[in-house]
């Protein structure tokens, strides 16, 4: 039998609300290359081409499993000239891993308008969400 576990709304709120709060004062960064397996996987070749910071607090309280973002400041020198293909969302200390996800223009989980970044360009989010899948294990 196949495993097939669903989250009610508010225990998605609550599971969302757990993953963003790590994110208080900590950095979304933005890298070009393969996305590690996990994010506790080390960065190995990847370029990390820009770093924002979260604000503190992160996030609003999530409503249905999706927290939005605070104002999230932008980064006004990207470290390196590359194609953004995956971020890694860190806590305040800088080096423990909330999480990795995929980076584009549309029907990724960071949007962007363009994920060609400059160096020493300004690059900057207007807007993010966190959703909580529904869909457990």
């Amino acid at each position: 039998m196949a495993l097939d576990t669903k989250l009610a709304n508010a225990q998605r709120s609550r599971a969302a609300d757990a993953v963003t709060v790590r994110c208080n004062a900590g950095k979304l960064r933005l890298y070009d290359g393969t996305r590690p397996a996990t994010p506790d996987t080390a960065i190995g070749a990847q370029v990390l081409l820009t770093e924002l910071t979260f604000g503190n607090p992160a996030f609003g309280a999530a409503v249905d499993g999706v927290a939005t973002a605070n104002a999230i400041t932008a980064d006004a020198l990207a470290n390196a000239t590359g194609t953004a293909t995956w971020s890694r969302w860190v806590e305040s200390d800088g080096s423990t891993a909330v999480l990795d996800c995929e980076v584009g223009t549309s029907g990724a989980n960071v949007n962007l308008n363009t994920v060609a970044i400059v160096a020493g360009a300004t690059v900057s989010i207007t807007s993010l969400t966190y959703t909580q899948p529904q869909n457990g294990a």
